[in-house]
């Protein structure tokens, strides 16, 4: 069992980590206030990775019951549409919207769907 964890958190977390580990790094060694430390769309990205691979993950054990199968696709259908409600609103525009009440948002969904 300790190697399936092993694998997930190498396999899925730490690929859904890339898109903010590269930002991080770029932030680093740009000049000051040429890149945001975060962005929403990095958050978006990890959490919709996770998601979809729980999806995946789940469709292909058999020893377990369809109803608790269906529900935890289900939640993570759910966590996919907010996902994307939220992404859409990144494309907006910061005139419109709140890009740091959005990204403290997908963060905080993130770390939620990191823990689930």
């Amino acid at each position: 069992m300790g190697s399936k964890k092993i694998k997930w958190l190498i396999y899925t977390v730490l690929v859904g980590l890339l898109p903010i580990l590269s930002r991080l790094i770029v932030w680093l060694v740009t000049k000051e206030g040429s890149v945001n430390l975060f962005s929403p769309s990095d958050f978006v990205a990890f959490g919709l990775i996770l998601h979809i691979s729980n999806i995946n993950e789940i469709e292909h054990f058999s020893a377990i019951e369809r109803e608790w199968k269906t529900a935890q696709n289900g939640i993570s259908i759910a966590f996919i549409a907010f996902y994307s409600v939220l992404f859409a609103l990144t494309l907006v525009g910061e005139n419109i919207v709140d890009i740091n009440a959005i990204t403290i948002c997908t963060m905080v969904l993130s770390v939620v769907s990191f823990l689930i």
